[in-house]
């Protein structure tokens, strides 16, 4: 029996080929992808994902609490990347590690 690895999955490029190149490495590779409220079609993504060989896919949605938990406070504290652009991409970064 292979180990499990678990991905976090966007259905992008470098999450697609990590796909295979975990499965190249002999592991069973089970996909997370969590639902941050960015209109994303995840059904596309849950299909990309083991359409890529993974074999199983895990769609969370953590839109409340993205919003409650995170977004919320970012647009309290005026967080801006580069003194220029409110703060957004990187937010979801702890969502998705913490998940």
């Amino acid at each position: 029996m292979k180990e499990k690895i678990v991905l976090a999955y966007s259905g992008g490029l470098d999450t697609s080929v990590a796909v295979q190149w975990l499965i190249d490495k002999g592991y069973d590779v089970v996909a997370c992808c969590l639902d941050v409220g960015e209109g994303k079609d995840l059904d596309i993504v849950y299909k990309k994902a083991l359409d890529m060989g993974a074999v199983e896919c895990h769609i969370i949605d953590a839109t409340k609490e993205f919003s409650d938990e995170y977004v919320s406070y970012a647009i309290k504290g005026n967080l801006m990347y580069e003194n220029a652009y409110p703060l957004v991409s990187a937010l979801s970064r702890p969502l998705i590690a913490k998940n």
